[in-house]
């Protein structure tokens, strides 16, 4: 019995296979990347701390440390006559454990 990954044995592996929206690939998230050995993703808004990290080892196959969230306010912005606004964003900020590499932006190492 081959135990990879205790924690996404919780969870629906369908609701993990949603919970990861998309990798935030900018400036700042290759700054953290490179220095604190982080990901950053953008999450679903109702998804938990347990949730985003079974979701990332099950999907990513790599081993997480830990996970840190933050609740982005959308910005109110005009269009025109009209104002509108951005919508709400949840990122996942994921800290990989010592020795474990994830490169989103598929450059050759």
């Amino acid at each position: 019995m081959s135990r990879i990954n205790p924690t996404a044995q919780k969870f629906a592996e369908s609701r993990l296979a949603n919970v990861l929206i998309a990798p935030i690939v900018s400036e700042k998230a290759t700054r953290i990347g490179e220095k604190q050995n982080q990901v950053l993703f953008k999450v679903l808004r109702d998804a938990t701390k347990p949730e985003i990290k079974a979701a990332v080892e099950l999907m990513l196959k790599v081993e997480v440390e830990s996970v840190r969230t933050v609740n982005q306010k959308g910005k109110v912005k005009r269009f025109g006559r009209s104002i509108g606004r951005r919508d709400h964003v949840k990122k996942a900020y994921v800290s990989l454990k010592p020795g474990q590499e994830l490169n989103i932006a598929g450059e050759a190492a």
